[in-house]
């Protein structure tokens, strides 16, 4: 039997699959589309997930492609000086989805997963047991457990009978790839004056004379699944910016809306929800794949725990219970962000207000943290105040924390030498060694990095490893 069968080959979907094969899960990912996408829809990873591909070793494959830059003080477009941030990786990696996808597939592939194109989900059923897939090409596969990945009009979601509420989206922005006959002195000064009032404009070199072009459209498409035509982009430039550019030779078309809905579960029985399938909003401040990958970065390890017999009974619920307000914040402050770009007289008094707020380094950080979700602490009950962050990587004496989380294994760092974990050892690695920076004497992480203990009383280490990993061997 295969062990999870994952709907939807995006971002989500590979980077759960090569956690779980982490851990030996068998795994198939299921993509309806033959080949991979062309659309661009995301432009950079910003600080959790740069860490998340550090966690993995993947980081120097992706610096490769990307370009490095600061961190942002951008909230709604409100542009400030970059605030200082608790990550060794306080920058955004510039780098085209289209490369991030290529990069997750071949891990995935690498990691093993079996990738199967061309084929989706049409119906599902499921027992005590497992999860029967009904195929588009008439077969049937039987899976231990089903992750639905398969974008915000998820097949998977609609089979479970899970909620989407929302808001439907309102407006709409035109999006491509074209080349262009104006200079770029010219093209600068109108974007300039015109994002003064309309900050869904916007142009950018991309390398090889190529652009990519955003346009707010004229209204909703009826269908908003079909791509706008080339006409339309040229039509909607002259209308907002007074030119188009001598746009020409497109390489791809898109378009997207504003829509915000969120998922009312995350799961049913066996099935899952993760990434855009969901939660969706509108793209300000970059979060969506994000998101996504770091919510396959939250139940990957979960996942793989309850197959492998190791997982404790509210384990897999934990998904939940942790994912599901940080979309709903994300949510929020997209909600926010669209609303301070708006340019009805009341919106734009909060946006000057906002930003003289912004001077303050306090409130530009908090903003900043909304955006790379490094201020993430999810909720563990009392204890240290690490319990439930997420853990930079540290300088020890004998290297780099995230160099000891490659395997996707719980951590143990001990700075006493005194602690243990010896009956967990085939899922929690202990290692002893010391950090200027680690105001504790002992931390357990969870495969994901967040901090499930810190301290050093024995006992307490004891029940933490009892909840996060399960009952330990008998030596």
């Amino acid at each position: 039997m295969i062990d999870v069968i994952i709907a939807g080959g995006g971002p989500t979907g590979m980077m759960l699959g090569a956690e779980l094969r982490l851990h030996g899960i068998r795994v198939v990912v299921l993509e309806k589309d033959l080949e991979q996408s062309k659309v661009v829809r995301s432009m950079g990873l910003h600080a959790r997930s740069i860490e998340v591909m550090d966690q993995r070793g993947l980081l120097e494959r992706f610096l490769e492609h990307g370009t490095k830059y600061p961190v942002g003080g951008s909230f709604a477009g409100i542009v400030k000086s970059p605030p200082s941030l608790d990550s060794a990786h306080a920058y955004i990696l510039g780098i085209p989805q289209t490369v991030t996808d290529r990069l997750l597939i071949e891990h995935a592939a690498e990691a093993g997963v079996e990738i199967r194109r061309g084929l989706e989900v049409t119906g599902l059923s499921q027992d005590d047991d497992g999860v029967d897939v009904e195929l588009s090409d008439g077969t049937t596969l039987r899976s231990r457990y089903l992750v639905g990945c398969d974008g915000g009009r998820s097949t998977v979601r609609k089979l479970l009978g899970i909620g989407f509420p929302g808001e439907p989206a309102t407006a709409e922005t035109l999006l491509g790839e074209m080349e262009l006959t104006e200079d770029w002195e010219t093209v600068l000064a109108v974007m300039t004056e015109v994002r003064k009032t309309q900050l869904r404009f916007g142009l950018s070199p991309i390398g090889d004379g190529v652009y990519r072009v955003g346009v707010p459209a004229e209204g909703l498409a009826e269908d908003p699944r079909v791509p706008p035509t080339f006409e339309e982009i040229k039509r909607q430039l002259k209308a907002v910016a007074g030119s188009d550019f001598g746009v020409h030779s497109p390489r791809w078309l898109s378009r997207f809306g504003d829509a915000t809905r969120l998922a009312e579960r995350y799961r049913v029985g066996r099935a899952f929800l993760a990434g855009d399938a969901a939660h969706i909003h509108p793209p300000v401040g970059g979060q969506g794949l994000n998101l996504g990958v770091q919510d396959a970065f939250n139940l990957g390890w979960k996942l793989a725990a309850a197959v492998n017999g190791w997982a404790p009974a509210d384990l897999l619920d934990t998904y939940q219970s942790e994912r599901h307000p940080v979309a709903a914040a994300v949510l929020d402050n997209t909600r926010a962000q669209m609303q301070l770009m708006s340019l009805d007289p009341g919106s734009q008094a909060v946006r000057r207000l906002l930003a003289e707020l912004m001077e303050f380094e306090d409130v530009s950080r908090y903003l900043t943290e909304k955006i790379t979700a490094t201020a993430i602490r999810y909720d563990f009950g009392d204890g240290h105040e690490l319990l439930g962050r997420r853990m930079r990587d540290l300088d020890l004496k004998q290297g780099h924390l995230y160099g000891l989380t490659r395997g996707g294994r719980g951590l143990l760092l001990d700075q006493t030498g005194e602690l243990s974990a010896r009956g967990w050892a085939d899922r929690v690695d202990h290692v002893v060694d010391v950090s200027e920076e680690l105001d504790a004497p002992a931390v357990l992480l969870r495969p994901d990095g967040h901090v499930a203990w810190a301290g050093e009383d024995r006992q307490e280490l004891l029940t933490a490893l009892r909840r996060w990993f399960g009952e330990g061997q008998v030596l």
